[in-house]
């Protein structure tokens, strides 16, 4: 599917949208040019998932994003990227993607009151990145749920109905060993669970 139309006739079999991580979203997407660093773009991986992730969003969908699809939800709702983060004298370590040893372990902090927070019952864990855009303009509807101590945005949500999340690092890579991972992809089939 292409296309918005397919699109929802692809969701209308599920009852929640998983985004997962990947290369970068072309920044045309957002109204950006291209810098050096941008890599893996994929046109028509770019357009399904944008698609994908405005049915999800038009038909209450619940959906949890992760890395690159944290940032599809951001720039579906007309926000925008930073497109390079990496080495800032500033800046966290948030991990390499795209080679081999670029994960990084980091903290961060949840926001008291949001689904993440609720989710992952702790103020601040440890999460697992490997990535170097992050959110710059914030979309439409979404607010900031969780911060690294560097000030990247590293979750999202939208208030109200359906149960829609968006986070930075890759809660897949240490759910087996962190439970306050699992708790995150506990919440989301929960809430799909409810949405049938």
């Amino acid at each position: 599917p292409r296309d918005p139309v397919d699109a929802k006739e692809l969701l209308a079999r599920f009852d929640g949208l998983l985004l997962i991580g990947g290369g970068d979203l072309d920044p045309a997407r957002y109204g950006q040019a291209r810098r050096q660093q941008v890599y893996g773009v994929a046109s028509e991986r770019d357009a399904f998932e944008l698609a994908l992730a405005q049915a999800a969003l038009d038909q209450q969908m619940p959906t949890l994003a992760i890395c690159r699809g944290h940032q599809v939800l951001n720039v579906v709702l007309g926000g925008s990227l930073d497109q390079h983060i990496t080495d800032r004298p500033d800046g966290l370590g948030h991990g390499k993607p795209g080679v081999a040893g670029g994960t990084q372990l980091h903290e961060v902090e949840l926001f008291a009151g949001s689904r993440v927070f609720a989710a992952m019952g702790a103020g601040t864990v440890e999460v697992s990145s490997q990535h170097h855009q992050a959110i710059d303009v914030l979309g439409e509807g979404l607010r900031v749920t969780a911060r690294a101590a560097d000030g990247v945005i590293e979750a999202v949500e939208r208030d109200g109905e359906p149960w829609v999340v968006g986070v930075q690092w890759h809660p897949e890579d240490t759910a087996a060993t962190d439970p306050a991972q699992q708790r995150l992809f506990d919440a989301f089939v929960a809430a799909a669970a409810l949405s049938r």
